[in-house]
């Protein structure tokens, strides 16, 4: 079974999603189970409704997953399982001056004699104290690290280490960030009689990726499709083509393909990814992000793709379109000339048929006729050739050019 176990504690970042969506292709390739763990122990950092965020952004990668549960609700769990350490002398209560009840500090050795005797009688007596694990004998990198802090609450590797246990998880991908933790975490499965063999892999870290956050990736018009198929690429050395879908990468992706150095997140290739997927999506799907339901929408905005790369970009120009235009600018006069024109024509089927129509109307010609005309039309003084515009807009003509 393999996991992902996000904090909510804020924006999920690119570099959590990556991890995501790693451990799900692996997931679909052993044909094994997914599971989603939030690490909700440390209270004093939870922010309400980051969970339900997350969930919802693996929903929009289209990241289904067998079960989920909060870490919060197995703080019974973890209670029995730092006792029986106790009882079993594998552990040990410490109750060292403040300073020394960091996790992150060294332990003096001076606790080692307290056990489960002396347990209720500190709990009783609101004397502060942690629980701690025995040093190994044959290994000098472990200290004697803190299981249980002051508040009873377990500490992440704790329960990290007995969530992996009871989840069966056998299979870890995560961000290299963890690797100090993982002798940490496998020693307390082995002295909670854990004899499973967990395969772990540690994804190089991206540069700059805790200044990039999925929300704000959609704020700035990015689509999931292309979010995912870039993160998968990323640091990838044997993709066999650079634009693709999930179902598409599961069928050939390889952890082993990823590159064991940093990663550096390259704005420009998301751009490129981004355009290319819009290009491949429905045409009436594509409209539908512009507020329409049209086929003709969706073809109108690729034309728009040769220079934008992002939906903000794209509705940009569609909105430009359908804005009511501006008659006081400079070619105002001959763009009122040329609406007056349009809305007691006939409608034609062709660009060349309306132009046509409007020379005869107005007596306009070339740039007095072409600039004016865009600029109803669209908006603005560049874009896509009027010509494969206009079948597209034609049936909205009337509201465009008022």
């Amino acid at each position: 079974m393999l996991r992902f176990a996000p904090s909510p504690t804020g924006d999920m970042h690119i570099g959590n999603l990556r991890v995501a969506i790693l451990n799900y292709l692996v997931s679909q390739q052993k044909n094994d189970q997914f599971l989603i763990r939030m690490e909700d122990t440390n209270t004093q950092r939870i922010i309400e409704g980051k969970d339900t965020e997350i969930m919802m952004l693996l929903e929009k990668f289209a990241l289904k997953h067998d079960s989920v549960f909060h870490q919060s609700e197995h703080l019974n769990l973890y209670q029995i399982l730092a006792l029986r350490l106790l009882k079993e002398k594998k552990a040990f209560i410490c109750t060292c001056k403040n300073e020394e009840l960091e996790e992150t500090q060294p332990y003096s050795g001076h606790c080692e004699n307290l056990n489960t005797e002396d347990y209720d009688q500190l709990k009783a007596s609101g004397e502060k104290f942690v629980i701690r694990i025995k040093k190994p004998e044959d290994n000098n990198e472990i200290d004697s690290f803190i299981i249980v802090n002051t508040d009873g609450l377990p500490t992440y590797n704790f329960a990290c280490a007995a969530d992996d246990m009871m989840s069966n998880i056998d299979f870890i991908i995560r961000d290299e960030k963890y690797l100090d933790d993982t002798p940490k975490q496998m020693y307390i499965k082995n002295l909670l009689g854990y004899e499973n063999e967990t395969q772990y892999f540690h994804l190089p870290s991206i540069i700059d990726k805790d200044e990039i956050s999925v929300k704000w990736l959609f704020q700035e018009g990015f689509i999931p499709d292309a979010i995912l198929n870039y993160l998968i690429l990323l640091g990838n050395t044997e993709a066999p083509k650079e634009v693709f879908t999930l179902p598409e990468a599961i069928e050939w992706f390889d952890l082993n393909s990823i590159l064991k150095s940093t990663a550096k997140f390259d704005m420009a290739k998301l751009r490129f990814i981004n355009r290319e997927h819009l290009k491949l999506m429905d045409d009436k799907q594509l409209s539908t992000l512009f507020s329409f339901a049209d086929a003709d929408i969706g073809k109108l905005a690729k034309l728009y793709l040769e220079e934008c790369s992002t939906v903000n970009e794209l509705k940009e120009r569609i909105t430009s379109i359908f804005t009511p235009k501006d008659f006081d600018t400079e070619w105002g006069e001959e763009m009122q000339l040329i609406s007056d024109i349009i809305f007691q024509a006939p409608e034609y089927k062709s660009f060349d048929e309306l132009t046509q129509h409007i020379i005869n109307e107005s007596g306009l010609k070339n740039e007095k006729l072409i600039n004016p005309l865009r600029r109803l039309l669209t908006g603005t003084g560049t874009g896509p050739e009027l010509s494969e515009i206009y079948p597209l807009i034609k049936s909205y003509l009337l509201e465009v050019a008022s």
